[in-house]
């Protein structure tokens, strides 16, 4: 399972869904489902992201381990 801190970081840059969204080229719809975990971006989008908060990808997604 993939899971992501992009509310905490866009919080933390102080930018709206709408705002995330237009700078990286998506619906706002995208970013609510990105947080909510129901979307798995491509590595396109989420390269994307990782340059709008300066950070590395693996700073901003990362792979949970499913239990068994």
């Amino acid at each position: 399972m993939l899971v992501n801190r992009v509310k905490e970081f866009r919080a933390r840059f102080d930018l709206t869904q709408g705002q995330l969204a237009k700078k990286i080229g998506v619906t706002r719809q995208t970013i609510v489902s990105l947080e909510k975990g129901s979307y798995i971006p491509s590595l396109l989008l989420a390269m994307n992201i990782a340059e709008v908060f300066n950070e590395p990808i693996e700073e901003i997604f990362s792979k949970e381990e499913e239990e068994k």
